[in-house]
């Protein structure tokens, strides 16, 4: 049996998002694939799987991204699923914990690439809400209000943005603790 579940998570909750598909997994649906918001699930036994999410420094289909998804698959994990950056893996449960991050610093590392990506975006649209302001007060139009909507979602990506600064940040300290 496969189910097909519509779920929406922001970037900065990639931790929240793999916590629910392992809640899945335990229940006996498995992630087999996903597109943006469309998780497709098959059955399996309750607690088979583990799943990992992790977005890559490279494109999944760049060399180095396929490199480190074979580097993943050589542990007994497979690669189910992709978008953008973001890979997602399941391992059997049999085979053992299933991590990705094997220390502070490459969980630091993941978190730097979420919080370069939210940077980017941010900036986006800031730049197109402002560069609409502007239009609005040239123009005078209120058509060219609705063009500040970017501003709305540069906030929102800002929330996030200090969502993972404070992950970042928690985990640099523990890492300073223990060298």
């Amino acid at each position: 049996m496969r189910k097909t579940v519509h779920k929406w998570f922001w970037a900065w909750e990639f931790d929240k998002e793999e916590k629910w598909l392992n809640e899945m997994a335990a229940k006996g649906l498995t992630l087999a694939s996903m597109h943006f918001t469309k998780y497709m699930f098959e059955e399996t036994d309750p607690g088979e799987y583990q799943i990992r999410i992790e977005l890559l420094d490279k494109h999944p289909t760049h060399p180095e991204g396929e490199n480190y998804i074979r580097f993943v698959e050589e542990t007994g994990a497979e690669q189910v699923a992709s978008w953008i950056d973001w890979v997602y893996f399941r391992k059997k449960t049999a085979d053992g914990p299933f991590e990705l991050f094997s220390d502070n610093s490459s969980r630091i590392r993941m978190l730097n690439r979420v919080i370069g990506l939210l940077s980017t975006l941010a900036v986006m649209c800031l730049l197109a809400g402002g560069y609409n302001l502007f239009l609005f007060f040239l123009w005078k139009n209120p058509v060219s209000l609705v063009g500040i909507l970017p501003l709305a979602v540069a906030l929102l990506l800002g929330t996030g943005l200090l969502r993972i600064l404070k992950q970042k940040k928690a985990l640099t300290k523990e890492q300073t603790l223990f060298e």
